[in-house]
């Protein structure tokens, strides 16, 4: 299969199509968004031909197409059955859902009727994740024992967000944003290399909180900043960090036996990776300062330019995904990992102050390496 369709013509939409572009045996076959300017304006860009309905859009595609669902959080649940009941496999923007029981209906019925539903974000199949994953497989820094991963972008509420317009000019959809909340939004970006290190994790020690509570013009607002604890049934120890308050770091630090794994730039695929040994120097132990490159030495994915703070291929995924239907085999970031990585999220960002610590009841195994990342 080298052909997909797209439901959601918004802000993230550019991206992914800006994304596609760079794998040239690839189509978009058709698109939808229920807003019929977004449909002229995104369709006439791109030249993608547009459904007039969802109703259509579904009728016309072959069984067995592959959908991107990229409409927003909210909406998720309701698409994602949808393409799935007329028999189309599925990758969907993450959350698969924002309730944890629509989200095991979804994994169960994909899985009832031989179809796979996927979930971003897809940067783990990305360079820079699959570098560090090589790294740690191979021992670099010795056994992992501890991980802290940051995913602070700034005080955003303060940012010019209004100005923000993707290539089509569809608006940065900050109701959306502040209301779904970053943690829903940002952690799988982390949570899902985590995951696909070391497979499950078996218990969530979490905190979350609105600390900014009129960030929201509409009033409706959610966790803001939300620090966790991941206890994973096989792997270290993990403290993970979501805010859109303190200042931007998306760095992560695997603490080894021997030294420290860091990479400082969770949305470029291309981030540099660095191993600092560790050594004593008379009475003093530190970190080796300058870090030394770990390079995979084989050719990996294309790569996309840098827009705002990201310089992600948003496209790794379904065209994993398009080749795991044409092989016959299941989709890396689809089933039971997706699944996970819902529970996962969904705990961290549901905590509030009085949760305290959470046994997750979904598993899944580490992922397989990319094929150049063996």
């Amino acid at each position: 299969m080298t052909s997909l369709s797209i439901i959601g013509c918004g802000f993230v939409a550019d991206l992914y199509m800006r994304s596609l572009a760079t794998f040239s045996h690839v189509t978009v076959t058709q698109a939808y968004d229920q807003d019929a300017d977004r449909r002229t304006v995104f369709g006439a860009h791109w030249r993608v031909p547009m459904a007039d309905s969802l109703e259509t859009f579904l009728r016309d595609l072959p069984k067995g197409s592959l959908i991107l669902n990229l409409t927003n959080p909210g909406s998720h649940h309701e698409i994602n059955k949808a393409c799935l009941m007329a028999g189309h496999h599925v990758y969907s923007e993450k959350p698969l859902a924002v309730d944890m029981g629509q989200a095991q209906e979804l994994h169960d019925f994909a899985q009832a009727h031989d179809l796979m539903l996927a979930s971003a974000p897809c940067s783990v199949l990305g360079e820079a994740a699959q570098t560090m994953g090589r790294a740690i497989r191979d021992g670099t820094a010795g056994t992992p024992r501890l991980i802290y991963a940051e995913l602070d972008d700034g005080f955003i509420p303060q940012a010019p967000f209004n100005d923000w317009k993707s290539e089509t000019g569809a608006p940065w959809p900050a109701e959306d944003e502040f209301q779904v909340g970053c943690t829903l939004e940002h952690a799988g970006y982390y949570l899902s290399w985590l995951i696909a290190w070391f497979g499950s994790v078996k218990r969530v020690v979490a905190a979350s909180a609105e600390v900014l509570p009129d960030k929201n013009p509409s009033g409706q607002g959610t966790p803001d900043v939300s620090i966790a604890t991941l206890f994973f049934e096989n792997g270290p120890l993990v403290r993970l960090t979501c805010s859109i308050v303190a200042p931007h770091d998306h760095q992560i630090k695997v603490i080894g036996d021997d030294g420290v794994l860091k990479l400082s730039k969770a949305w470029d695929n291309s981030a540099p990776v660095k191993y600092h040994r560790r050594m004593r120097i008379r009475r003093k132990l530190l970190e080796h300062p300058i870090g030394k490159r770990i390079k995979l030495g084989a050719e990996t994915h294309p790569k996309v330019g840098r827009w705002g703070a990201a310089s992600m291929n948003f496209a790794l995924g379904p065209i994993e995904m398009l080749d795991a239907i044409q092989e016959g085999r299941n989709s890396r970031l689809a089933g039971d990992f997706a699944l996970h990585l819902n529970e996962v999220t969904l705990a961290i960002q549901n905590a509030g102050d009085s949760t305290g610590s959470q046994d997750m009841k979904t598993r899944c195994a580490p992922m397989d390496p990319m094929p150049w990342a063996k």
